[in-house]
């Protein structure tokens, strides 16, 4: 059911997407008098699930679920149409139209999908608001991850400078410090700031590990919610009890409690707890799973986050300055591709997929669906043949020098790309299948 949910949620975000992109290139078309013979959601190689004629457009479904197209008359594109380019251009095709013309239909798409990433964000902001957690607001610290330990961190720092960058919220930890080009780390620890170096290689491994959840807040373990199928709940255990202890074994945080309780396994406990202020000790059964049945509740309870309210008018500049951080951010991370361990992070559809959550949950959704479409504008905007940017850049040296770029060298640029892309397409999903499987 999990998968189902996720298949659901990634399918739909990118039908949404996918169909608003080449209704870019379609409605320029169509504003410049160009032809378009087809507009379909997923590509129908040998067969389309459904095709229906509307004029001088066939509209159709396909059946594989890697994109879509519009087939624009009279220019070079996955269809490979020779025939059609080996005659004279006619007046309605793309290579009649003048280059400022032809550059706006094929960038069509890509601004498309910009414009509707940042218009989500706008809408989700005016819809949710923004809740943030400041850096130094975690006042516990945050737990780092094993790999983090053993390259100087220390659970309880509180991150306050990677390099030369600083950043300002939780949600901001992880991605600084693996964008940072300088190993120089300043924290908070006990009340001191500290300042230390990074061993060489740290960005690749932490890379190869392929980590998540680089920093954890520090959250005390206080029972919120004790579950009926738990052990606790058979317990003296009460709801508002801090737990501090197992047997002799100090717990004083829900990480160190959560990494200790799992040795103990089908058997009894001596559970410290304070309540209020006296400090109490009973005995809880652990079941076979490590697991006693309790939860800390949410970490907002013990933090005080930034949440911020916004009007209509408000939310568009909000959302177009979250839409350009996000594109500038997803920029600065592509470095990384041109590592070794930085391409072993490559995913496709499966890595896609899992970053949508397990129930449906609408801001999650609409967060994901403006992210997916900013980056697909930015990678279709590369100069790379088959692509969006690609057709540009030869629209573009036809405009500064006046000559048109032979026909021969757009079919086999297109063909290259095309299988450029189909290769990368390739690595990413079997990067996803090696994950899953080892």
């Amino acid at each position: 059911m999990v998968f189902l949910i996720k298949a659901a949620q990634l399918i739909l975000s990118l039908s949404i997407i996918v169909v608003l992109h080449e209704m870019g290139h379609f409605l320029t078309a169509k504003y410049f008098k160009t032809r378009v013979e087809k507009f379909y959601l997923f590509f129908n190689p040998w067969f389309a699930i459904y095709k229906k004629q509307i004029g001088e457009t066939e509209y159709g479904l396909g059946w594989l679920p890697l994109g879509g197209y519009v087939k624009i008359s009279g220019m070079v594109d996955e269809s490979m149409d020779k025939d059609q380019m080996s005659k004279p251009p006619e007046p309605w095709e793309f290579r009649a139209k003048p280059a400022w013309q032809r550059l706006i239909i094929i960038t069509g798409g890509v601004a498309v999908n910009l414009v509707l990433g940042m218009f989500i964000y706008a809408m989700i902001m005016y819809t949710w608001g923004s809740e943030k957690l400041p850096v130094e607001n975690a006042s516990y610290g945050y737990q780092a991850d094993s790999v983090l330990i053993d390259m100087g961190f220390e659970n309880g720092d509180i991150p306050i400078r990677f390099g030369e960058e600083k950043p300002e919220y939780y949600s901001d930890l992880a991605k600084t410090l693996i964008l940072s080009d300088s190993p120089d780390v300043e924290v908070i620890r006990n009340g001191n700031v500290v300042t230390f170096t990074m061993p060489e290689g740290w960005r690749d491994r932490v890379l190869d590990e392929n980590k998540r959840g680089l920093f954890t807040p520090i959250l005390p373990f206080m029972a919120d919610t004790i579950l009926p199928s738990g052990t606790a709940i058979n317990s003296d255990l009460e709801k508002g009890d801090r737990i501090i202890g197992i047997n002799e074994i100090s717990t004083p945080w829900f990480y160190s409690f959560a990494n200790e309780i799992g040795q103990f396994k089908n058997q009894t406990i001596d559970l410290n707890v304070i309540r209020d202020s006296d400090t109490l000790r009973f005995p809880v059964n652990v079941s076979s799973d490590g697991l006693i049945g309790v939860g800390p509740g949410n970490p907002a309870n013990y933090f005080e986050s930034e949440t911020i309210k916004y009007t209509f008018i408000q939310a568009i500049p909000a959302g177009i300055k979250h839409g350009y951080n996000t594109l500038t951010s997803y920029a600065s991370s592509l470095k990384l591709l041109f590592s070794k361990s930085g391409a072993k992070q490559m995913g496709g559809f499966g890595t896609i997929g899992n970053l949508f959550p397990p129930t449906w949950d609408w801001q999650t959704f609409w967060n994901l669906t403006a992210f997916i479409s900013i980056i697909l504008a930015f990678m279709n905007i590369l100069p790379i043949p088959a692509l969006d940017g690609g057709h540009a850049v030869f629209i573009l040296y036809e405009m500064f020098t006046g000559r048109t770029p032979n026909q021969k060298v757009l079919e086999y640029a297109q063909v290259v790309g095309m299988f450029l892309l189909l290769g990368l397409v390739l690595f990413a999903n079997a990067n996803d299948i090696y994950k899953f499987f080892f």
